[in-house]
C-alpha cells in the first residue's frame, strides 16, 4: 500500500484473507452445529472451542514468535488451518462429519489462530517504520473488520443454506491463500538476538516479569482486562434489555442485527481515523479519551432505551473502540523491545482477554438476582474505574503541563 511498502501490502492482503475466513468460520461453524444437534450446551461448545486455545497456548505462542521467523510461523499456521478445514470439508461432503469432529476441527483451527495472530502483531514493527505504525495498524484493523463483519459473517449464512460443506471449505481456501500471500514479503523476520536456546519456561517467565515491572504496560493490561470483563458482562445480558416484547427497548431480532452493523461501520471509521486523531490531539489523550467516551456511552441505552438513540450510539461505540484498539496496539509495539514483543504481547492479551468468559458468566448471574439494569450500570462503573487507573499511570509519571503531549520515549523511561 502507498507509503507503507511492498511487504506491508502482502501482509495487509493476507490479513484480509484470513479475517474473511475467520468471519465465515465464526458464524458458519455454529450454524453447521445447529444442523447436527438442538442442544444449547453442545452448540455453545463450538464457540468455546474457538476461544479456549487462547487461554491455553497464548504464552507459548508468544515465545515461539520471538524464537522463530515470524513470517514462517504465520505461513505454517495458515496452511495448517487450510489443511484441517479441508479434511473437515471432505468429511462433510461424504456425510461423515459429526459434531465431535466439527469441534475438533474448530479447536485445532483456533490453536493455529493463536500462533498466527501473535506473530502478526509482532511482525508489523519489522515491516514498517515506527512512525508509521499507527497508520499501518489502522489499515490492518480495517481489513479485519471488513473481513469478519461485513463479508465473512453474511457469506457464511448464505453458504450454510446453499452448500453446507462450503462453510468449511471456503475458509480453508482463504487460509491457504493468506499463507501463500505472505511468501511475497521480502527478507527475514527472525530476531538474531534469540538464536540461543534456553527452556521455553524461562522465556515466558522473562516476559511476565517485564510486563509486571513496566508500570505503563501493566496498567494498560489491567485496564484492558477490566474493560473486557465489564463489556462481556454488559453485552451478555444486553440482548435481553433490547430485544423482545418484555424488554425495555422492544427491538425485533432484525433491529438488533442492525445494531451490530452500525457498530461495524463505526469500527471501520475509527480504524481509519485513529492516526489523524492522534496527530491532532496526541496519542496519550486520544487513547484515554476514546476509552472514557466508550465507557460513558454504555449508559445511553439505560438512560434512553430507544432504537433512535441505540443506532448512533452503536456507531460511536465502534468508532472509539476501534480507534483505541489501534492506538494501544501501536503503543505496545513501540514500548516493548523487539526481542520480547511476541512474549509480552501474549502475556498482555492473556490478561486482557482472560476476564471475558468470567464477565459473561458473572453478568448472567448478577442479572438473575439483581436485574439487568444493575449489570449495565455496574459494568459502566467498572469501565470508568479502569480508565481512571490508566489515566493515572500515563499522566502522573510524566513531567510538563497537560497541554504538552508526552512522547512515547518519555513513557518508556518512566518504568
Amino acid at each position: 500500500m502507498a507509503g507503507l511498502g511492498r511487504s506491508f501490502g502482502f501482509l495487509w492482503a493476507s490479513t484480509g484473507m484470513s479475517n474473511l475466513a475467520d468471519g465465515a468460520l465464526k458464524i458458519g461453524a455454529p450454524l453447521l452445529a445447529v444442523s447436527m444437534t438442538r442442544s444449547p450446551t453442545l452448540v455453545s461448545l463450538v464457540g468455546a472451542a474457538a476461544t479456549l486455545p487462547w487461554l491455553v497456548l497464548a504464552l507459548h505462542a508468544g515465545a515461539v514468535a520471538d524464537r522463530a521467523d515470524r513470517r514462517r510461523v504465520m505461513v505454517r499456521a495458515n496452511l495448517a488451518r487450510a489443511a484441517i478445514l479441508t479434511a473437515a470439508m471432505l468429511l462433510a461432503a461424504l456425510g461423515l462429519l459429526d459434531l465431535w469432529l466439527l469441534l475438533a476441527a474448530v479447536l485445532l483451527a483456533g490453536a493455529c489462530e493463536v500462533f498466527a495472530d501473535l506473530s502478526a502483531q509482532s511482525i508489523l514493527p519489522m515491516t514498517v517504520p515506527q512512525e508509521r505504525l499507527t497508520r499501518a495498524n489502522g489499515r490492518i484493523s480495517t481489513a479485519q473488520m471488513i473481513g469478519n463483519d461485513f463479508v465473512g459473517a453474511p457469506a457464511a449464512g448464505l453458504l450454510v443454506v446453499a452448500l453446507p460443506a462450503a462453510v468449511i471449505g471456503a475458509p480453508a481456501l482463504l487460509y491457504g491463500a493468506a499463507g501463500l500471500l505472505l511468501l511475497g514479503m521480502r527478507g527475514t523476520y527472525r530476531l538474531a538476538a534469540l538464536a540461543r536456546r534456553r527452556p521455553m519456561r524461562a522465556d515466558i517467565a522473562e516476559a511476565l516479569r517485564y510486563l509486571w515491572s513496566h508500570r505503563v504496560l501493566r496498567s494498560l493490561a489491567i485496564t484492558a482486562g477490566l474493560l473486557n470483563l465489564a463489556n462481556s458482562a454488559y453485552f451478555a445480558v444486553f440482548v435481553l434489555w433490547a430485544v423482545g416484547d418484555g424488554s425495555r427497548m422492544g427491538l425485533e431480532p432484525a433491529g438488533y442485527g442492525l445494531m451490530t452493523t452500525a457498530f461495524a461501520v463505526g469500527a471501520v471509521l475509527g480504524s481509519l481515523l485513529s492516526g489523524r486523531a492522534a496527530a491532532m490531539f496526541g496519542e496519550f489523550r486520544t487513547l484515554v479519551g476514546n476509552w472514557l467516551i466508550s465507557s460513558l456511552l454504555l449508559l445511553v441505552p439505560v438512560i434512553v432505551p430507544s432504537a433512535w438513540a441505540l443506532y448512533p450510539t452503536a456507531v460511536l461505540w465502534g468508532l472509539v473502540g476501534a480507534a483505541g484498539n489501534v492506538l494501544v496496539i501501536s503503543l505496545r509495539q513501540r514500548l516493548i523491545p523487539a526481542e520480547l514483543l511476541g512474549r509480552v504481547n501474549s502475556a498482555y492479551r492473556l490478561v486482557g482477554m482472560g476476564g471475558m468468559p468470567l464477565g459473561a458468566a458473572l453478568g448472567g448471574v448478577v442479572a438473575e438476582f439483581v436485574g439487568i439494569g444493575a449489570v449495565l450500570v455496574g459494568a459502566t462503573g467498572v469501565c470508568l474505574a479502569g480508565v481512571g487507573l490508566v489515566w493515572r499511570a500515563l499522566s502522573d509519571r510524566i513531567s510538563g503541563p497537560l497541554t504538552s503531549e508526552p512522547t512515547l520515549s518519555d513513557i518508556s523511561r518512566s518504568r
